[in-house]
């Protein structure tokens, strides 16, 4: 019975957690006029009516004449997003009998276990519902979104809203609920995550002049007719498409690009006009065009007359002579730059909306929204903090890798529970209720799945960190704070109004551990990684070099934070002139220069390099904006070489008499991998003498230190000191200094 003739309020979209959870948002000044506290129980009521429980509000929604409740809820009440409601507080009663049934396709067919009454009916306890609802159960399938849902056929007693109670008997048909169509799948805008500004301008574009021309008309515009969508792959494209559709109440209707290619004159254009015709016979329509790329590409650069003849029939029933009247076309692509330019003007696709890479706060809500039905073995807090820590460490997933993380995390906590499972039988409830997914089962499927822009140029991140460098201290010091800081902490650059450093040079003799350095700094820092060996990139044919590191560094900036090791340098960055080569390398500089500092700017992108020429480096690199530090490594001094021993021989089994101080005072010259060397030979030199032998003595070493020479001698330390002593100096005294040193020759 209603306390109150109710208020009314304008519906929202629920919560990313509230889904299938008939969850009723109402703020505070809503809630004292219903006279409602938190956990009573309201109806909504549209065209139809349906019941919720009432939650607290987030802060930003007090005062805004907003009920936030799910899609289901919304379905249930014939509402959608931005009409009116009446809410009204209301009584229920706990019900002695409730009869559901799936819903799902009539040709379809559910197999239950032994006991799923019993579960449904603890996890439905305190929930309201109506006759005639649609309900999810929270809990009952493993990875992924609740997805089945139930309709109530019948409650005792009948036509009130009632609650579930400890005594409520659940009654579940296998038959699918009659009232059933074919469409079941249902994407609504709380099944999309991290695209809150991307959807909001969608929806502006396509609900607007759908559901009120008259405002167009009043303003003596004509409403938007096309929105290009695109990103990269995974991003969540074609799930807005869908969600608008269905959010919106229009009629939809897809076009798979190879799909309407035929090999009959003029059939192809045939069935894109039939669509159009379609589309406008029924409207209000949307028309979604996946993988636009492949049907209306750029006309100069394909060889086929159909290609060409699709793109004009397009273009011309996108904005011809004829009217298209209330059909709006959405198109995505991963692929911009490959479609015509005529399609990109306004009239046809009136927008172009980028949906990029979410950032840290839109991989939570989309981890969220997946792991929404999953039996979580820990609190709601708990659950949170993980999920804050998970989005941190997922740098450059998209929407689709981060579905992967949770269906891959899904699976290994399944495995656990294989061995118990019968699968020839129904599957008991006492096993599905103790079914869990905990943080070790996402951290072992975090090992597996890696961002899939990334795929094609990703490296496996060494397992090297700062405690295997031995020595070094100052350079370690210097790349933490410079790399590791900006990526860890950007709120302190962007306090002090400083730009971080984007690119380091590493520079010393072969051997003392640029590479390795690299290696921890990729480790430490957990961005994602990727390495480039300079003559890795060059190609035979003309522009493919240039190509490859315009590619590298487009991937880099899609998933940053990330860090481009180029190893070998001087291979891909001579100075130029300096070659009489085809200018392949001229080109492949001139492009490093651009991609590093030109016009578009590189953010959240670090770029490491290394070489032990950085005198035939082109100076364009060698300055501030491209390579702002540049980092000489020297060999090892004495109190280096002890602890780079003491990496080396921490798995080792010494004798006593092993004095690594001693022979790091014996080892002048001596670079790290010398010193690894070094190490491997003495453990040689024992097992020569003594296959049987479990210790390495001092003798050992001194033996190998026969064999193994150092790297380094006068000449060399004298080029390299020479030459960091020239980094620092201006330009015509490194003019100067550098024709002393006779380094152009």
């Amino acid at each position: 019975m209603p306390y109150t003739d109710g208020i009314v309020l304008r519906v929202a979209e629920a919560n990313s957690t509230d889904p299938g959870m008939s969850r009723v948002r109402l703020d505070e000044e809503s809630r004292l006029t219903l006279g409602a506290e938190i956990g009573d129980v309201v109806e909504i009521e549209k065209e139809k009516k349906t019941v919720g429980r009432v939650y607290r509000a987030r802060p930003e929604d007090e005062n805004k004449g907003i009920v936030r409740i799910d899609s289901v809820m919304r379905n249930n009440c014939g509402s959608s997003i931005g009409d009116k409601v009446k809410v009204r507080k209301v009584h229920t009663e706990v019900a002695k009998k409730v009869i559901l049934a799936p819903i799902i396709r009539k040709d379809q067919r559910l197999k239950f276990g032994e006991g799923i009454d019993e579960f449904v009916q603890k996890a439905l306890i305190r929930r309201p519902m109506m006759e005639q609802d649609n309900i999810s159960v929270p809990g009952l399938t493993l990875a992924g979104h609740s997805g089945l849902l139930f309709k109530v056929i019948k409650t005792t007693p009948s036509k009130l809203p009632i609650e579930v109670g400890e005594e409520t008997k659940i009654e579940i048909r296998e038959d699918p609920a009659s009232e059933v169509l074919e469409d079941v799948s249902r994407i609504s805008y709380e099944d999309i995550g991290g695209l809150s500004d991307q959807l909001g301008r969608v929806r502006e574009i396509i609900e607007l002049p759908l559901k009120h021309p008259e405002l167009f008309e009043r303003l003596g515009i004509h409403p938007p007719k096309g929105v290009l969508l695109h990103g990269p792959p995974g991003t969540g494209k074609t799930l807005i498409a869908r969600a608008v559709a269905n959010e919106s109440g229009a009629n939809f209707f897809s076009i798979n690009g190879p799909e309407i290619m035929s090999k009959y004159y003029g059939q192809s254009e045939q069935k894109l006009r039939e669509i159009f015709t379609k589309a406008e016979e029924s409207e209000p329509s949307i028309i979604f065009i996946d993988e636009i790329d492949s049907i209306a590409p750029k006309r100069e650069e394909v060889q086929g007359e159909v290609e060409r003849r699709v793109v004009a029939q397009l273009l011309t029933l996108m904005d011809g002579l004829k009217e298209r009247g209330h059909v709006i076309v959405i198109g995505a692509t991963n692929r911009i730059d490959a479609v015509d330019p005529a399609l990109r003007r306004p009239g046809r696709f009136d927008r172009e909306i980028n949906i990029g890479v979410p950032d840290k706060r839109g991989r939570k809500e989309i981890l969220a929204i997946h792991t929404r039905g999953m039996p979580f073995g820990m609190d709601e807090e708990k659950k949170n903090e993980f999920l804050d820590e998970l989005a941190s460490l997922t740098y450059g997933f998209v929407g689709a890798d981060l579905a992967a993380l949770a269906r891959e995390s899904a699976m290994n906590a399944l495995r656990r529970y294989l061995p118990e499972i019968d699968l020839d039988k129904p599957i008991p409830t006492e096993i599905l209720e103790k079914m869990a997914v905990t943080e070790e089962d996402f951290k072992d499927a975090l090992k597996n799945v890696e961002p899939s822009s990334l795929r094609e140029v990703t490296v496996e991140v060494p397992n090297i960190t700062w405690d295997d460098i031995g020595g070094l201290s100052n350079v370690k010091e210097e790349l933490r704070e410079s790399v590791e800081l900006p990526l860890l902490k950007p709120e302190v650059f962007k306090r002090l109004g400083i730009r971080a450093a984007k690119g380091f040079l590493l520079y010393g003799p072969p051997g003392v551990g640029k590479t390795l350095l690299a290696k921890a700094v990729a480790n430490e820092s957990n961005a994602n990684f990727i390495s480039v060996k300079g003559p890795e990139v060059l190609s035979k044919w003309v522009g493919e070099s240039e190509k490859a590191v315009r590619e590298i560094f487009k991937k880099a900036k899609q998933v940053a934070p990330t860090i481009v090791f180029l190893d070998e340098i001087d291979a891909i960055a001579p100075r130029r002139g300096s070659f009489g080569d085809s200018g392949v390398t001229e080109r492949m500089v001139n492009q490093l220069l651009t991609s590093m500092d030109g016009i578009e700017v590189l953010q959240g992108v670090v770029v490491l390099a290394a070489t032990n020429r950085p005198d035939i480096i082109d100076s364009g690199l060698l300055r501030a904006g491209r390579f702002d530090k540049i980092i000489y490594i020297p060999p090892p001094d004495v109190e280096s070489r002890v602890k780079i021993l003491e990496v080396h021989t921490k798995p080792m089994p010494l004798a006593k008499d092993v004095n690594l101080r001693m022979l790091a005072e014996n080892t002048d010259g001596y670079v790290g991998a010398d010193l690894e060397n070094l190490c491997r030979e003495a453990g040689m030199m024992a097992y020569r003498k003594n296959p049987e032998a479990n210790l390495v003595s001092q003798k050992d070493f001194l033996d190998a230190m026969k064999n193994i020479k150092p790297s380094v001698d006068e000449e060399v330390l004298k080029f390299y000191k020479n030459l960091s002593e020239n980094m620092g100096k201006n330009v015509k005294e490194r003019r100067k200094s550098v024709d002393e040193l006779g380094l152009y020759q």
